[in-house]
């Protein structure tokens, strides 16, 4: 014992500053590359504390007759300002771990969630898990650990996450088909997801799969002209459709002609500027499916299907027989002529509760207003969008076929206009379509029925323009019933960059490359010159 003792002594009296110092810098090394060790960090930094300690007690002799030379004590102050400077670093980081506050400085706040991800997130209803399969040099590991950090904190502890090696883990990638690094998996209760790029659209739609119970079907009917939903040309609904897929909507089409009624799993039935109207037939089953609580969105063109402006007119929606022109600077900025009708402002309502600040473009269109008759019984109309005071709807179409530019008259429509209506249909109780007594009327829900002015604003051509496809998806959650769904807007990864001239580069360079590096050596020079010529 006596001996052992004596060797512990000599070991903490030699070695016990030194091991310390390895200490610490173990406990620095895992802050920055595994801050999630906190127990092994802070049992280092208490190991460090110790030796220290005990080497100081073993060694003070010695160091009370150093400390008494002049170079010594400039040492030991050099050395207590690195121990200080280490301890301030040590603290900051725990303090970090357990307190952590984060502000997103940029214009468009593209490190931060969007609002529609953090209700969606608040939201959960189930818990939800992701598994990211990385390894520690894969690309992309810190930016989607980052991203995940972000669901986290605004979910409340209904989401979690946890980082994987699939080389280390072969089991539980096999168990989840991983087959390349930087998979996260997104799993909650027995539905999973896999999502191959950490970004907030991709993670975001992909919470919404796990976290929905079924798939509302939407039908698009066909028959009448209308835009294709399979075409991938600037004229079809390809980009349309695969939006819709992505909110975890099933999409068909529907020929109405041939059934004379909607499928009863129809969640909404969208009709995509049709060029002739539509069939007895077809607009009694539209009537009935509407009459039942169904939905349906309307995308009227302007000269064609004119049997729609009276349809339309039954359910207190006015289709103006005219084109919207609207000659503003804002939509040269973007290319777009007068045909293009801007809208930066939105009425209250459900579809456009979260498109303040946020453009949109309406392509060749019509006006669609509430009927000016006054609302009818059981059906309330709203115009959600309107252009500016300095369009108008034109109604001279002989000119424009023309091609005669379009010129305001006492005829036109004066702005500002409205291009997109939304109506809402109280089931009448004691229709044919009705149930029998009121108390069931009142539990069947309201038919939703939304018109467009035009189907380019959905098309491959007109969908990504600006807030288009936000506004579509929008409309489509609002008829569906999924209010609290959301359409999630990429960030805008807008830069602003510093325009120099080649005068300023140069100044640039010089003061990066050789003049303040240079001046920093010079004035150590003449420091140590200095120090010597005192000694």
């Amino acid at each position: 014992m006596t001996f052992l003792k004596t060797f512990l002594m000599t070991l903490l009296k030699r070695w016990g500053m030194w091991g310390a110092v390895l200490c610490l810098l173990g406990a620095g090394g895992l802050a920055l590359f595994a801050s999630w060790m906190t127990r092994l960090q802070w049992a280092l930094v208490i190991a460090a504390a110790v030796l220290f300690v005990a080497a100081a007690a073993l060694n003070w002799r010695e160091g009370a007759s150093l400390l008494g030379r002049r170079g010594m004590r400039h040492g030991a102050s050099a050395a207590l300002l690195v121990l200080m400077a280490l301890g301030v670093a040590v603290l900051a980081n725990a303090v970090s771990l357990r307190y952590n506050a984060r502000w997103d400085l940029t214009e468009n706040k593209r490190h931060s969630l969007s609002r529609q991800t953090v209700k969606l997130v608040r939201g959960l209803a189930a818990p939800v898990e992701v598994i990211g399969f990385f390894r520690s040099d894969t690309p992309g590991k810190r930016t989607a650990e980052d991203l995940l950090k972000q669901y986290a904190q605004a979910s409340g502890g209904k989401f979690t996450y946890r980082m994987e090696d699939p080389d280390r883990s072969p089991g539980l990638a096999r168990r989840y088909g991983v087959e390349s690094y930087g998979t996260l998996v997104m799993q909650s209760g027995d539905k999973s997801e896999k999502v191959l790029d950490a970004d907030e659209d991709r993670l975001t739609n992909a919470l919404v799969k796990v976290s929905r119970s079924g798939k509302p079907v939407i039908y698009v009917v066909k028959g009448h002209g209308e835009r294709d939903l399979s075409s991938a040309e600037r004229a079809g609904l390809s980009q349309a459709k695969e939006q819709m897929e992505k909110a975890n909507y099933t999409v068909k089409e529907l020929e109405l002609a041939r059934q004379a009624k909607v499928p009863a799993d129809a969640a909404v039935v969208i009709v995509p500027g049709p060029k002739t109207d539509l069939l007895p037939p077809e607009l009694s089953a539209l009537d009935a499916y509407l009459a039942q609580g169904g939905r349906v969105l309307f995308m009227a063109d302007p000269l064609q299907a004119d049997g729609l402006v009276k349809y339309l007119a039954k359910y207190g929606v006015a289709l103006g027989n005219d084109i919207v022109v609207e000659p503003s600077p804002i939509g040269q900025l973007f290319g777009v002529g007068p045909e293009v009708p801007i809208v930066t402002g939105y009425e209250r309502h459900p579809i456009t509760k979260d498109m303040a600040n946020v453009m949109t473009g309406f392509p060749v269109t019509r006006s669609v207003a509430p009927a000016k008759e006054g609302p009818l019984k059981g059906i309330m109309a709203t115009a959600l969008a309107k252009t500016s005071r300095d369009s108008w709807g034109e109604t001279d179409l002989a000119g424009l076929r023309r091609g005669q530019p379009a010129r305001r008259d006492p005829a036109d429509t004066p702005g500002p206009v409205s291009v997109l209506t939304a109506v809402t249909i109280v089931p009448a109780p004691g229709a044919k379509t009705e149930p029998e007594t009121d108390d069931d009327a009142a539990k069947k829900p309201e038919g939703r029925l939304v018109v467009l002015g035009t189907s380019t604003f959905a098309s491959n051509q007109g969908l990504g323009f600006q807030g288009n496809r936000d506004l579509f998806l929008n409309i489509v959650s609002w008829l569906a019933g999924q209010e609290g769904e959301i359409a999630i807007r990429p960030k805008d990864t807008r830069q602003n960059p510093i325009f120099l001239t080649s005068a300023q580069s140069r100044t640039v360079l010089w003061l990066s490359i050789v003049i303040l590096p240079g001046a920093v050596m010079v004035c150590g020079i003449w420091l140590v010159v200095r120090r010597r010529r005192i000694k």
